[in-house]
């Protein structure tokens, strides 16, 4: 983990945005004109997907992807002027909001700047010609990081957006850079400005092992923490996807979560989602409203940064294009819905999410979900039927009547049994650390 790296980043919430797709025009002053909506959701950083001008050489779909860049320092005039950028960076600092922009540093397009100006920077293949390591990549070149001056740039082009404001950075498939790359840049950049936050978009197990297999650099989440303040939650995403597909037991993806406890360094830090750019909408997954409810609720209550997906908060079910035109439906908007990530933004700023004990219990019944945070003598107990579960679960707390934190209804324990809902519960507990007794909470 980053010796530096602030544990108040597991209270907070990031949204991702797609300029392109975050509104008809596609523009920076439509995401300004949308950033009191984005910050009643809770919203602490503003991570905007790739902000420069798209290569369109070999490029995918009609308008191209944006992680194939043609030049690091120029933004995408589709979006706007700089002044326009900096003007976004103003308006949402004004709301107590940070903002993080995308990093795409393993690769550019075929027609960047770089290229032309630095032709000996990129990876050849053993035929002499540029190229990628991953196969289905064909609209991007990759970069060569075995030149030190390739290091000197692209640190000044961090260098370069810190000056002009950004708050933090999220990396592109990070683990397929050297680690002493990142690990320099991060230093350089803290002389800078202190306080920037540095997400690693790390890998799956699969694709990790594939690297290593061909001889590229693999970098796992324990080494990319050594420089980033926050990673991805993919080593368990994998998981999750196989458990929905049927292909393992709930009990084998519970068993994979729980793991990150033991792991990682004490003050790790995970960005949990049900979605992002790369991934299906959590609507293909959650068809049933009581699915999602229980999953939102129970990725938000799990240790970490909390991550919302630009249009999660829409019924929109179809996987937004990467590569054309493809607006966010905000006539789709789910109002209910909107209010539990309200609700759980309130519940997550409790410092006890940041500095508490957190710990999966084991559940007396499999499908539901069981997890706690405790610090000095305050207790906060999650239930999560994510398996539509009826009957009773066992919780090791006194009787009595305890307040949920979602809804303010009344849930009971008798003889240490709590009635399952198809809702998630989240409530308190004092903790009377004396007599080592749990205390009733205050309704």
């Amino acid at each position: 983990m980053a010796i530096d790296t602030p544990i108040e980043l597991r209270n907070q919430i990031i949204y991702e945005v797609y300029v392109r797709n975050h509104s008809e025009n596609g523009t920076f002053n439509d995401v300004i004109a949308d950033l009191d909506r984005i910050k009643d959701l809770g919203t602490d950083i503003l991570w905007l997907m790739p902000i420069h001008p798209i290569g369109q050489k070999n490029k995918k779909g009609e308008l191209g992807c944006p992680y194939s860049i043609k030049d690091y320092k120029a933004i995408n005039p589709e979006y706007g002027t700089l002044d326009d950028f900096k003007n976004l960076i103003d308006q949402a600092h004004n709301l107590d909001m940070k903002v993080m922009i995308d990093v795409v540093y393993n690769h550019t397009s075929h027609d960047s700047k770089l290229f032309e100006d630095h032709p000996e920077w990129f990876y050849r293949r053993s035929d002499d010609q540029v190229g990628n390591k991953v196969g289905d990549w064909y609209d991007v070149i990759d970069l060569d990081y075995k030149n030190k001056e390739l290091w000197d740039y692209q640190i000044d082009v961090l260098k370069y957006w810190v000056e002009i404001g950004v708050d933090g950075f999220r990396c592109d498939v990070a683990p397929m850079l050297p680690l002493e790359f990142w690990k320099r840049a991060r230093k350089e950049v803290a002389q800078l400005r202190g306080g920037i936050i540095w997400l690693a978009e790390s890998i799956e197990p699969d694709f990790l092992k594939a690297l290593r297999k061909n001889g590229f650099v693999g970098l796992s989440d324990s080494e990319v923490y050594q420089a980033f303040d926050v990673s991805y939650d993919y080593d368990t995403f994998l998981y999750f996807k196989k458990y929905m597909e049927g292909k393992i037991s709930f009990g084998q993806y519970i068993d994979k979560v729980k793991a990150q406890e033991y792991i990682y360094p004490d003050n790790y830090v995970k960005m949990r989602f049900i979605e992002n750019h790369d991934q299906a909408r959590a609507r293909k997954w959650f068809m049933v409203e009581e699915d999602l409810v229980n999953w939102t609720a129970f990725y938000y209550f799990q240790q970490g940064l909390t991550l919302i997906h630009g249009g999660q908060e829409t019924e929109e079910d179809s996987t937004p294009s990467l590569f054309d035109h493809d607006p966010i439906e905000w006539d789709l908007l789910n109002e209910d819905y909107v209010d539990l990530l309200k609700t759980l933004g309130r519940i997550k700023e409790d410092k006890i999410f940041a500095e508490g004990y957190y710990e999966i219990l084991d559940s007396s019944k499999p499908g539901v979900v069981v997890a706690s945070y405790e610090q000095d003598s305050k207790l906060i107990l999650g239930v999560f039927n994510l398996e539509h579960k009826s009957g009773h679960i066992t919780l090791a707390i006194p009787d009595g009547k305890y307040k949920s934190l979602l809804d303010n209804k009344i849930v009971k324990v008798k003889d240490s049994k709590l009635k399952l809902g198809v809702k998630p519960i989240i409530f308190k507990v004092n903790v009377d650390k004396d007599d080592d007794k749990v205390m009733l909470s205050e309704l």
